[in-house]
């Protein structure tokens, strides 16, 4: 997918950055402490495996940075932002 198409798909999926190649998304999603951030980081594997795409994932205390990527092709596609909208769903479900 171009840069350009890219920051279009943005839109659909609020508070995700492009990286500055262009070749992936990513958030962080803050939480009130350790334990709702692990259970939010378990219910995006749970739509990870659903969807077959698999983000990049760093856990810490009240925090979980998600970064997503098709690794297939070295750079984005519709299913990142697909992913992602998915994901931001679930995260207005926790709080």
């Amino acid at each position: 997918m171009a840069k350009a198409e890219a920051e279009q798909k943005l839109a659909e999926a609020p508070g995700w950055q492009l990286a500055q190649d262009g070749l992936s998304i990513s958030r962080q999603f803050k939480f009130k402490n350790f334990v709702e951030a692990l259970a939010f980081v378990d219910r995006v594997g749970e739509i990870a495996e659903a969807e077959g795409h698999h983000p990049d994932i760093e856990l810490s205390w009240g925090k979980a940075n998600i970064r997503l990527s098709t690794h297939a092709i070295k750079g984005l596609s519709l299913n990142d932002f697909i992913v992602a909208a998915k994901i931001n769903e679930l995260k207005r479900g926790v709080s």
